[in-house]
């Protein structure tokens, strides 16, 4: 399987652009706005909630949100069967004291953690034997999270 060796090891890829959280009402309609994102942008509707996280160059300034999250992606496509990904990349970040916030698609997995502690996380990744790279490049981020 793409990006898991079986001994634990996962690659991911930083995305390039930041992105930005976005908590509306569960009623609300979904912003004109999300159809300009483009590297990044998942939907999630509850009774309660309206759940939005984008490209943060997408989101108007005047939309509360939390910004400056950057993206990690997990290389899949990952079989739906496999188990204890997201555990091994939470671990070492949450003793790392790394705060994330994950998010699962179809193919694979995303960790959203905030710019502050990047250098954090890919630290404590890279010392838990996962592989970073920035994305588009075959390249390992800078330890400073640019």
């Amino acid at each position: 399987m793409a990006g898991h060796d079986g001994a634990g090891s996962l690659t991911l890829h930083l995305l390039a652009e930041p992105a930005a959280l976005c908590r509306l009402p569960g009623g609300a309609t979904v912003p004109e706005w999300t159809r300009d994102a483009s590297q990044f942008l998942t939907i999630s509707r509850t009774p309660t909630e309206l759940s939005i996280v984008a490209d943060e160059r997408v989101v108007p300034p005047s939309q509360p949100a939390a910004r400056g999250y950057r993206v990690l992606r997990v290389e899949g496509p990952l079989p739906l069967h496999l188990v204890g990904i997201l555990v091994a990349l939470a671990a070492p970040l949450a003793e790392a004291g790394v705060p994330i916030f994950p998010i699962a698609t179809f193919d694979t997995d995303y960790l959203l953690v905030p710019s502050a502690h990047l250098p954090r996380a890919l630290a404590a990744l890279g010392d838990a034997g996962h592989v970073v790279r920035a994305d588009g490049t075959g390249e390992t981020p800078p330890a400073g999270g640019s």
